[in-house]
């Protein structure tokens, strides 16, 4: 059932060592140098994010790496295999993977999914990815990275089957009856004989489901097919915004396009951008704390390393610094990050930069919303939420004793404030998210009548 009361949902996003911008955020005394693949590392994040009632703990991945790709992407462990094991030390916390639909059997994957659902009694969820990191194709026997059209149409496909394989078993289908010798009422076992455009599978899966129905569906594609996508079968929406007119763009557009384009209800998504919150005594310590967080966790060296990611890996220390940018590059971006190479190239052109000052504009410091004393950081939150700019937030672990500062300090005001839970309401994930249990087709299909 929805909840009544709209509030403000929280995930914790962890990358231990440094993702994306932080290569020497290791550094830091707080965090163990193994701390990406340190089970102890991850139970105690998960544990303080739980402890201050978020709805979810993220894991990010993928599967191809370079000399200069993030620590964290280097050496991790692989997320239903961490997320199962954290799911037996914890109680409410939803527990949300990546897994890419580009480089996962079907079968094989929703069987895990469905597992680590079992395992938690409820609380997984599945961040569907089409895979951007055009190398990983490579690392699957070819030759080159699909094409956008293909990853998103097996991407929807691909979750439509996930759903029909766990509806294999209805609710009551085991009755394990010990006085009349029935384990299995096979009238409500569900053979699925599954032939789409880019799979084909016979069913049913071999394992029931949880309490919550499914794992929550989450997407975080901004590409004109990722919002479609996310449109059509996402329930969570993980996003980046910079200020809230782009996320009022967002949420609007997202919305709109389930509403409109595929209708559903706009309420069955959760919204929830990705933000870096950096907490201090006062607002101008948390600048300078931020400022200082600008210039130890990424070098330039490291920036024109990673600068290559959306742009299929393309090396782009070969290059002379000091000569124009070259745009010609943007041809590798084709089967990578293609929005992400198309918006870089585009302020490099448009700006007449050369490579280094393109490569600088990843690192140039720009001032973030969620940085202050703990009620600056109450306030914005609640700014953002109350405008529909997003319904909740992804906040990076990043540096241990800010993250900490974070869940002691700036949740117990937004609990104040009545915009944030002070107790779980439901031990699963759907339930505290507020979203239906969908119900088994077949079922449905009973009770009505119809052919499921």
């Amino acid at each position: 059932m929805m909840m009544a009361k709209r509030q403000i949902h929280l995930g914790a996003v962890t990358t231990p060592t440094g993702g994306p911008g932080q290569h020497t955020l290791w550094h830091d005394p707080d965090i163990p140098g193994d701390a990406s693949v340190n089970i102890g590392w991850y139970l105690k994040a998960v544990k303080e994010a739980e402890a201050a009632k978020f709805d979810l703990l993220f894991i990010v991945d993928s599967q191809f790496i370079t000399p200069y790709s993030p620590p964290h992407y280097l050496n991790r462990l692989e997320p239903l295999t961490l997320l199962s094991a954290l799911a037996t030390h914890t109680t409410n916390i939803g527990l949300v993977g990546t897994l890419t639909t580009s480089f996962n059997s079907p079968f094989n994957l929703v069987r895990r999914l469905a597992s680590l659902d079992l395992i938690s009694g409820g609380r997984a969820g599945w961040n569907v990815v089409t895979t951007g990191d055009a190398g990983t194709a490579l690392n699957y026997g070819l030759d080159e990275m699909y094409d956008y059209d293909t990853r998103y149409g097996r991407a929807r496909e691909y979750v439509e089957l996930a759903r029909a394989l766990w509806d294999s078993y209805e609710d009551d289908a085991f009755p394990r009856n010990r006085e009349t010798g029935q384990f299995l009422d096979a009238a409500k076992q569900h053979t699925l004989n599954w032939e789409g455009e880019y799979f084909k599978v016979r069913g049913p899966l071999n394992i029931e489901s949880s309490r919550q129905g499914a794992p929550v569906i989450f997407q975080a594609g901004d590409s004109d097919q990722g919002r479609d996508l996310g449109a059509s079968v996402g329930e969570g929406i993980f996003t980046h915004a910079p200020d809230v007119p782009s996320g009022q763009a967002f949420y609007t557009d997202i919305k709109a396009r389930a509403r409109d384009k595929f209708g559903r209800n706009p309420d069955e998504l959760v919204v929830m951008p990705g933000v870096q919150v950096v907490v201090a005594d006062t607002d101008e310590e948390a600048r300078e704390l931020e400022a200082h967080y600008h210039e130890v966790d990424h070098t330039f060296e490291a920036a024109l390393g990673e600068f290559g990611r959306p742009f299929g890996w393309h090396d782009f220390t070969q290059y002379d610094l000091d000569a124009p940018f070259p745009a010609e590059t943007l041809a590798y971006g084709e089967r990578s990050f293609y929005t992400q190479a198309q918006a870089i190239t585009k302020r490099a052109v448009d700006n007449g930069w050369t490579l280094r000052e393109a490569v600088e504009s990843t690192r140039v410091w720009r001032k973030r919303e969620f940085v202050g004393s703990p009620s600056t950081v109450a306030d914005k939150l609640v700014e953002w939420w109350e405008a529909r700019a997003a319904d909740g937030f992804n906040i990076h672990t990043g540096h241990p004793a800010n993250f900490s500062r974070f869940v002691q300090e700036v949740v117990p005001i937004l609990q104040e404030r009545g915009v944030y839970r002070k107790d779980y309401e439901s031990d699963t994930l759907r339930g505290n998210l507020g979203l239906p249990v969908p119900a088994n087709r077949y079922a449905a299909a009973r009770t009505s009548g119809a052919s499921a």
